[in-house]
């Protein structure tokens, strides 16, 4: 019997030492240093290792961190839950617009709201307040880098989120050899340094001074055929109320006073209007197309329902910690700072990551599917060879390439995987390609 249990315990190990031998492989052949390579795979069902290199690793996560974030906020608001933008009226004829930090506002809805005031014959108002308590005024993350301020993937975020915080400018060609032509959709204070030319090539480069000059942008570069570029709005409640303004002209309300700062009333008041958006909506823009900003106000805004203060990332970092807790994931080998893996300062670990992983997969097995599958998302060119067998959350940050989720394998196994790949000498797609290798070494060992 003592011989026939030790032939299996050589052979569950022979097995595993060759399963590990393709991975292990895959790593070797691309030239990376094993030292810039975090990994870990874990079974599902059981929870064993599987495989893992450097797991215990302190790494920036890039965008998988939304993975971890976003699960301890749809947790702490619910399923149900809407971002809600209402307009009230006070019984002294007050109109007061209580924000929800909608990432998805549009200026129309600003008008939607006007518009039902007016049909409520609510048309000369003492006064227009609002309310903008959900959030607090801390409008970038922690170690977000201040020279990516005009990223249109890294715009503020706040409770005055409107038009996805970006301006749409056209740049179109006039005459050969003349300046361009540079002209906002909307109005906005900004001043255009044009030094771009009309020329045969589009090639164009905008920049801008916030120490200087803010509200000032410098575009320089050739136009051909007239594009279109969106950049981050610099004074997102100077927009917003700017917008607000416009709706209240649009819609014909008598009023002309000043638009200030007022906390919503608890009584004496009714309920105008509402504009409201499903969490279902956030989900999708966070997990398959990766949103910064709708991320972090998500984040925020299950940091400020835990702790009924206006939202903040330290709050929603508490309530991340206590969460991880509560499920039972360690976390003293991690920091966090934001919601969305844009910061340099957040550290995980690859075994981390699996772990929650794992936790959040027993408490709801629908959870994998916020993930993308090939083809979808930011996996839209890639991973096709998976197919549905595979979800996933991606990350790119300057040296770090990440990938993190599910992945069933041919012989049915469900697993976990963490893949972290920081390495300054391999290329983007390198690293890409690399996690590509090692997940169908996963799929196929085990």
């Amino acid at each position: 019997m003592k011989k026939i249990l030790s032939i299996l315990i050589i052979s569950a190990f022979t097995i595993t030492c060759a399963n590990a031998a393709s991975i292990n492989k895959a790593i070797s052949d691309s030239g990376v240093n094993k030292g810039g390579v975090a990994v870990s795979v874990k079974e599902v069902t059981t929870g064993n290792v599987l495989y893992e290199l450097n797991s215990d690793k302190p790494v920036c996560p890039a965008s998988t961190l939304k993975a971890i974030t976003i699960a301890a906020s749809l947790n702490e608001l619910g399923e149900d839950y809407n971002f809600k933008t209402g307009l009230y009226k006070t019984n002294n004829n007050e109109l007061i617009l209580k924000l929800g930090a909608d990432p998805f506002l549009k200026s129309g809805d600003l008008r939607k709201l006007l518009k039902s005031a007016k049909e409520k014959n609510i048309v000369s108002p003492k006064a227009i307040y609002i309310d903008d308590s959900v959030l607090d005024n801390i409008e970038w993350g922690e170690g977000w880098q201040w020279d990516d301020d005009l990223n249109p993937l890294m715009p503020k975020f706040s409770s005055y989120n409107l038009d996805k915080n970006l301006l749409k400018v056209t740049v179109a060609p006039t005459v050969k050899g003349a300046p361009a032509e540079i002209k906002l959709d909307v109005f906005y204070p900004t001043t255009f340094m044009n030094l771009v030319t009309t020329g045969s090539e589009n090639n164009i480069k905008i920049s801008r001074n916030n120490n200087i000059a803010p509200d000032v942008l410098t575009i320089e570069g050739t136009i051909a055929k007239q594009i279109q570029k969106e950049i981050p709005i610099n004074h997102l409640k100077r927009y917003f109320r700017l917008r607000l303004e416009d709706a209240i002209r649009s819609e014909k309300l008598d009023y002309y006073g000043a638009i200030t700062n007022k906390k919503l009333p608890e009584s004496n008041i009714y309920l105008v209007d509402e504009i409201s958006t499903p969490i279902d909506d956030a989900v999708e823009e966070i997990m398959k197309n990766s949103s910064n900003m709708i991320a972090e106000t998500l984040f925020k805004l299950a940091g400020g329902h835990y702790s009924k203060t206006s939202g903040s990332a330290e709050k929603a970092v508490e309530m991340l910690l206590n969460y991880c807790k509560k499920i039972g994931v360690d976390t003293k080998n991690i920091r966090i700072v934001d919601g969305s893996g844009v910061s340099k300062n957040n550290l995980v670990t690859a075994d981390f990551m699996t772990s929650f992983l794992i936790a959040q997969y027993n408490i709801d097995n629908n959870y994998k599917n916020i993930f993308a599958s090939a083809g979808e998302g930011t996996l839209k060119n890639r991973m096709l060879y998976f197919g549905d067998k595979l979800k996933a959350k991606t990350g790119t940050h300057c040296d770090v390439s990440s990938i993190t989720g599910y992945i069933t394998t041919l012989s049915g196994k469900l697993i976990a995987f963490d893949i972290m790949i920081n390495d300054t000498k391999l290329n983007t797609s390198e690293k890409k390609m690399l996690e590509e290798y090692i997940l169908r070494a996963i799929q196929t060992s085990y």
